[in-house]
């Protein structure tokens, strides 16, 4: 009777930890709406990919939400607002049911903050100010996910950042801008949030108005969307943070207005939204060289103009916000690099930014 009744007990407990594990496994997706002003919050399953909005969303949020992060730990969300009078960062807790809570008041950042990047330990913020030509810079208060600005910031760059990205490392931070006649890729070293006084490396691209960069996850190769030109430029990253142009750089995209790109957490494929063409591109990734060469499928169509792409932290499903007609998010199941067309879902207006918390 006693071994029935321990027998029992076993189940139970594997049942617990089996339902334990599926709600843990949920994802939650955050969307910035800057039309509305607003957040969107998705319940992703984990398992399908699909998405459900919660009850409680959408929020409102500062004016023209443009950007959003999630601080490692999963406590701490922050979006960019640069609407007219704002110009500020907002900082939410993160409940246990993806559902968030603003913590006031808002940090005051240069003018129009529109991009926002996150150390990967989670120390430092930075925010990318296109209008005052500046990185803004904020260490993170672990308790408390408030921001303080790091001595020095905003720290002025002399360029207009269309895209910003920091290296695996946390050690390099990459700016892409206009510039003539052909665009550039700053590179500043990065000690304790600090910005250097003046980049470390200054490349050239294929274009004058490069837009989204990627950045492999063992931060070896660096990739550019070259939206005028119709090409991606691939470089390697050296140990000092500098960029050198891999052979055949940049590839020809055969499809219009390249504009973001993104490389998966096993660094194996590259995906790249084809804005004029509506699509999107996918490319395995040469061991060795980091060149990619398109995948036999590619590409597949997508809802009409997509401007921006993320991946799933299991790099399971794709998520590609689009800019007009059926504006909303557009869900891909992804296997080897090929895309499959989930579902697409409505925001109201057309989203700009989406962060993911596992």
């Amino acid at each position: 009777m006693l071994q029935k009744a321990l027998v029992l007990v076993f189940v139970l407990a594997s049942i617990v930890g089996l339902v334990g594990c599926g709600k843990t496994a949920s994802h939650y997706v955050y969307a910035t709406v800057p039309a509305a002003s607003q957040l969107a919050v998705f319940r992703e399953d984990p398992y399908s990919g699909i998405l459900t909005q919660l009850s409680e969303s959408p929020y409102t949020v500062g004016s023209g939400a443009q950007s959003v992060v999630i601080h490692p730990s999963g406590k701490y969300l922050y979006v960019a607002n640069p609407g007219q009078g704002e110009n500020d960062v907002s900082l939410f807790d993160i409940n246990s049911d993806g559902t968030v809570s603003e913590v006031t008041p808002r940090t005051t950042v240069g003018t129009l903050p529109f991009l926002l990047a996150m150390d990967p330990a989670g120390n430092y913020l930075y925010v990318a100010n296109a209008l005052s030509n500046s990185i803004s810079a904020f260490s993170i208060a672990a308790s408390s996910g408030v921001l303080t600005a790091v001595a020095g910031s905003p720290f002025q760059i002399n360029l207009s950042p269309k895209g910003m990205q920091l290296s695996p490392s946390g050690s390099f931070l990459y700016v892409s801008a206009p510039s003539s006649p052909t665009g550039v890729i700053a590179v500043f070293s990065v000690t304790a949030g600090v910005l250097s006084s003046s980049p470390v490396g200054l490349t050239s691209t294929a274009d004058n108005d490069p837009a989204g960069i990627a950045i492999s996850p063992n931060g070896s190769y660096l990739y550019t969307a070259n939206s005028t030109a119709n090409s991606i430029s691939i470089y390697s990253i050296g140990s000092s943070g500098t960029l050198t142009q891999v052979p055949q750089s940049p590839l020809a995209d055969p499809f219009q207005h390249p504009v973001a790109l993104i490389v998966d957490p096993t660094g194996n494929y590259l995906y790249v939204t084809n804005q004029g063409s509506s699509n999107i591109s996918t490319y395995s990734i040469t061991s060795g060289t980091g060149f990619p060469v398109a995948i036999t499928d590619s590409p597949f169509g997508s809802e009409t103009q997509p401007s921006f792409l993320v991946l799933d932290p299991n790099g399971k499903y794709l998520y590609v916000g689009n800019q007009s007609g059926s504006a909303g998010i557009q869900a891909f199941g992804v296997s080897s690099g090929s895309l499959n067309s989930i579902a697409t879902y409505s925001v109201g207006n057309s989203p700009t930014s989406i962060a993911i918390l596992q």
